[in-house]
């Protein structure tokens, strides 16, 4: 297909610019020992992961879903799992696909011993709350908050690990550079560094921005480096943003200009509610293509319902006209995992921009899509 000829809303996922964020990654799994895993969270699109699987160790999910889409469409790289709490009757599929699974709690890991002990060809870790947190604000997404549930803090720590248990994990970051990380494990290193002698690997999370060009690569690869030969750990990193960040778009089209008495408001086909989530929940303003922040103001919303539905605030070169179209950046990530299908909305299509310039239309949703989520 040709870019005319595509429809609106729709996500696009450029093959090119996802390559180039690979490489980064793999650069830095060749240079340090450490082996990489595409955190399922913020994209799974599986008809890349052919592709992802060329350079990458792995797969995390967080949840059994994520762990058999990556089963089945990851040509048999490491697949991990964490969640909180496991459904007693997910265990035996989870051992059957999984060969790392995480646990969140002592509680947990003994109400899951019998699996684990049936199980033994899958490593075991346990995740771990450092205590430590490195944001500022939006504690929505802070794991080390003062109220978070996720991770074993160290007062609830056996002073001896238990013999399963082969690997420690701890997931801090979200959207940060390596000095935040090296911090957090520092902490870590002197909280709970007397298990390292009894495990054989550490997982570090997600969170990480290294294909950011301010990302300090050579930093990371140095602390991976200095835990491999300090420890003799293998060590894992689970981004998910690092792998698609910048590699994505999300187009829409200009449906009506509306006159609020202030600036103008563009209704648009696509949606911050529906299509772009983390627009409202994070709350932020997505990066408008070739908008101009000394140009005409306007304002760009959606079609739905919601009153609060709107997307920000633009200057613009000029003043779109009903039909044209606008181009939202940085859209692979935390969008088609969360959209949904509020209002009846349509859900966008997905669409795989090749690296000769073709277009190819990966899937396209319709009415069953959202009557069947539904009773």
């Amino acid at each position: 297909m040709r870019y005319e000829e595509l429809k609106t809303p729709s996500y696009i996922v450029s093959e090119k610019a996802l390559r180039k964020n690979l490489e980064i990654l793999k650069d830095v799994e060749v240079r340090s020992g450490a082996k990489i895993l595409l955190a399922q969270k913020a994209f799974s699109m599986f008809r890349v992961y052919p592709l992802i699987a060329e350079y990458l160790t792995g797969t995390t999910a967080s949840g059994i879903y994520e762990a058999r889409l990556a089963h089945e469409e990851m040509n048999g790289r490491e697949n991990h799992v964490f969640e909180p709490a496991y459904k007693d009757d997910e265990m035996e599929d989870i051992f059957n696909i999984c060969d790392h699974v995480y646990f969140n709690s002592m509680s947990q890991f003994n109400r899951h011993l019998p699996s684990i002990r049936n199980h033994e060809d899958v490593k075991i870790a346990l995740r771990i709350n450092p205590e430590f947190s490195t944001q500022e604000g939006h504690e929505i997404y802070d794991p080390c908050s003062p109220s978070s549930r996720l991770g074993i803090r160290l007062k609830d720590m056996p002073e001896i690990l238990p013999k399963e248990v082969s690997g420690l994990h701890f997931h801090t970051l979200c959207e940060q550079g390596f000095e935040p990380l090296k911090a957090t494990f520092d902490v870590v290193e002197k909280k709970f560094g007397k298990y390292f002698k009894d495990i054989r690997f550490i997982n570090l999370g997600g969170g990480h921005h290294i294909t950011k060009p301010d990302y300090d690569v050579d930093g990371l690869v140095e602390l991976i480096k200095y835990i491999k030969k300090t420890y003799d750990l293998d060590v894992y990193l689970e981004p998910g943003e690092a792998i698609a960040l910048d590699a994505g778009y999300l187009i829409t089209e200009v449906m009506d200009i509306v006159d609020t008495g202030d600036v103008p408001t563009l209704i648009l086909d696509a949606s911050a509610a529906c299509h772009m989530p983390d627009v409202l929940e994070m709350p932020y303003l997505p990066l408008l293509i070739d908008s101009d922040a000394n140009g005409i103001k306007v304002r760009l919303a959606s079609r739905t319902c919601l009153a609060g539905d709107v997307i920000g605030e633009y200057g613009l070169k000029t003043m779109p006209k009903i039909g044209d179209r606008l181009t939202f950046g940085d859209m692979a990530i935390y969008s088609m995992v969360k959209n949904n299908t509020f209002n009846g909305m349509p859900l966008p299509d997905i669409v795989l921009e090749k690296e000769d310039g073709d277009y190819e239309l990966v899937r396209r949703f319709g009415y069953s899509d959202f009557k069947e989520r539904l009773s």
